[in-house]
């Protein structure tokens, strides 16, 4: 099953149809996958699963449907314990962003840490769970699938946000201040901090 989140509501991909009522269920197959965004972002349906027999098709379906883009994002970790977080249209997140051509979603992930937070000598580790999100551009839906990894950083420099990109904040949060945070932060974002 995979969760996609549309305006931080789940919109589950699914090949097992359950017996709960709390949702509204679609064929995948057959949906108009952007009347569904829209109802979703206009607060008309608030959990939807999308059912498609194939678990293997399921996410390509999907793909066939909507444009996607893709991203590359980093879990920082500097030598204290304490994770990197950027602060950007009211709410916390991680830095990540898009791939240019033909780079490595590796080399994506690191370039886009740097840019958005200053932050440098980064060692990439362990790859993390993908996450993906709807979000409307030049008036288009389009699915942002981010591939996340762990990362190390030795960097004790001045931290600055990336302006451009609306950056307001960027800071080194300790356990504590990741669980406030975390109350303030996206959906696919706590799902990163999961057990």
């Amino acid at each position: 099953m995979y969760k996609v989140f549309v305006n931080d509501k789940p919109l589950f991909l699914t090949n097992q149809i359950s017996k709960e009522t709390d949702f509204q269920l679609f064929l995948l197959e057959s949906i108009d996958i952007e009347q569904l965004i829209i109802k979703i972002f206009q607060n008309k349906i608030p959990k939807a699963y999308l059912y498609h027999p194939d678990e293997k098709q399921i996410l390509n379906t999907l793909k066939d449907k909507i444009p996607v883009t893709k991203a590359g994002g980093g879990l920082v970790y500097n030598t204290k314990g304490e994770v990197l977080f950027i602060f950007r249209n009211g709410k916390w997140d991680l830095p990540k962003g898009g791939t240019n051509k033909g780079e490595a979603i590796e080399d994506t992930a690191m370039r886009e840490v740097e840019e958005e937070t200053g932050v440098g000598q980064l060692t990439i580790g362990n790859k993390l769970q993908k996450t993906y999100h709807v979000f409307k551009r030049n008036g288009r839906y389009k699915l942002k699938i981010t591939h996340w990894f762990e990362m190390t950083s030795t960097f004790d420099g001045e931290l600055f946000g990336q302006v451009e990109e609306g950056i307001e904040k960027v800071a080194w949060l300790n356990p504590i201040e990741i669980t406030e945070a975390l109350k303030n932060s996206y959906e696919n974002i706590k799902l990163l901090f999961e057990k």
